[in-house]
């Protein structure tokens, strides 16, 4: 374990753990229609990339359009989610976690509703406070965690409260250091979250009654920052999530572990979504952790490749067309190619250090987490290649005094762009 000194720069990773959701095969057919709507963290398909088309392929100077801001987003790290044209975040203010919804056309604040108290109960630390995890929309609910571990099922409409549970209380979770950041998956009519623990690491209930369905058997892993993320493998459902140093996969049914895979480079904090692509799972961690890639399809978890070209922290990577981009720490943008683990490219220096990676019509939006400006970069294995970059347009308050940076993870659905610095959430023209 690391001294405390270099532990503490985890907790802007946690930050960035916001939340997770992959709703299934049925929800990226939707998303590809060209309906504007990003219901989870990282989408539908929770990997990160936006359905959208006919966007910005070069920005403007000053950057693309400024259509609205909205300034009462409370303090927190989580990432927008977008539903029925509406914009929900989860912030704290004025004491209490809470969800809030946002029209999305104007940035007008249509409702507000608690789920937890934030930080009354204890949770507060030098890079801020407020939840760490997205909120999930799905068949008129809205699900969300706030950092204490309370799990709270809204009404989407009007915010009205349907059922609660206490991650610690009723599941014997503990309360990681930075809080929980997971984002709960809705996958059918279940939804699953990670309290961790001696008595089920992961738990699954009935999405609209919060009815327990099941616990899994066997994984008494403490939860980390990550979120799970569903897959088909040869014809079975699954749910996989990383732990510290734990890699698994449970059954989508029972929660029985049909494998595990151990990930000894896991240390201080654990963040970075798996990504799950064709019978492979791709996992990452900071504090010098690396990356690597375990072949599940054969019933056991197999290593095919591990190295250190990749350490995100939490700022995420994306998978695009056999190729993964992300920030590295002290490496920089980083492209390496999936099947080998190979480094294809790494551009570094003022500017282009460490943050977060969407993906949107063959480009890659970066954000830079220190100056909170926002670049724009060619999605290629063949080099780098920026078209465009501008900053934010204002700076939070709320940081200040903290050592909190700009951690919320860019979002680009329906021809917007939006961003987010704790209170301040901006929305952008990004069609072309």
């Amino acid at each position: 374990m690391n001294t405390i000194p270099t532990r503490i720069p985890a907790l802007l990773a946690l930050a960035f753990a916001l939340g997770t959701l992959p709703l299934g095969a049925q929800n990226r057919t939707v998303a590809a229609k060209g309906g504007a709507e990003w219901p989870t963290w990282r989408g539908p398909a929770r990997d990160g990339l936006s359905p959208d088309k006919g966007l910005l392929k070069e920005w403007p100077e000053k950057g693309p359009k400024l259509l609205w801001s909205f300034e009462k987003a409370g303090k927190g790290y989580s990432a927008p989610v977008i539903s029925g044209g509406r914009i929900y975040v989860t912030g704290t203010r004025r004491g209490k976690a809470e969800i809030i919804c946002i029209d999305a056309a104007g940035g007008k604040e249509l409702w507000s509703t608690p789920i937890g108290d934030d930080p009354e109960k204890g949770y507060s630390t030098g890079w801020g406070s407020g939840p760490r995890g997205a909120a999930t929309v799905s068949d008129g609910l809205v699900y969300a965690i706030s950092a204490n571990g309370e799990l709270t099922c809204l009404s989407a409409d009007k915010g009205t409260r349907k059922w609660n549970k206490d991650l610690v209380e009723d599941f014997g979770g503990k309360v990681p250091e930075w809080g929980y950041a997971e984002s709960p998956l809705v996958d059918g009519d279940q939804l699953v979250v990670t309290p961790g623990g001696k008595e089920g690491a992961i738990v699954a209930f009935d999405k609209k009654t919060g009815k327990e369905l099941w616990r899994s058997k066997g994984l008494e892993d403490n939860a980390q920052y990550s979120s799970l993320v569903a897959a088909d493998v040869k014809g079975k459902r699954q749910y996989i999530q990383l732990f510290m140093n734990t890699l698994a996969g449970v059954d989508a049914k029972t929660g029985e572990v049909l494998w595990t895979s151990k990930w000894p480079e896991g240390r201080t904090a654990v963040i970075p979504t798996p990504i799950y692509e064709d019978g492979k799972v791709y996992i990452t961690s900071g504090y010098g952790g690396g990356s690597k890639l375990v072949k599940i399809d054969g019933g056991e978890a197999e290593d095919v490749w591990k190295n250190k070209v990749m350490k995100n922290h939490h700022g995420g990577v994306v998978l695009v067309d056999g190729y993964l981009y992300g920030f590295s720490d002290g490496g920089g943008l980083v492209c390496q190619d999936f099947k080998t683990g190979e480094e294809k490219w790494n551009q570094r220096g003022e500017g282009i250090q460490k943050g977060a990676v969407h993906y949107a019509d063959g480009m890659l939006y970066c954000m830079d987490e220190q100056e909170g400006s926002v670049f724009l970069v060619e999605a290629t294995p063949d080099g780098f290649k920026e078209k465009g970059r501008f900053p934010m347009p204002g700076k939070t308050k709320l940081r200040d005094g903290t050592q909190g940076k700009v951690w919320t993870h860019p979002v680009v659905i329906g021809g917007k762009l939006y961003l987010r610095d704790q209170d301040l959430l901006f929305c952008f023209d990004v069609k072309a």
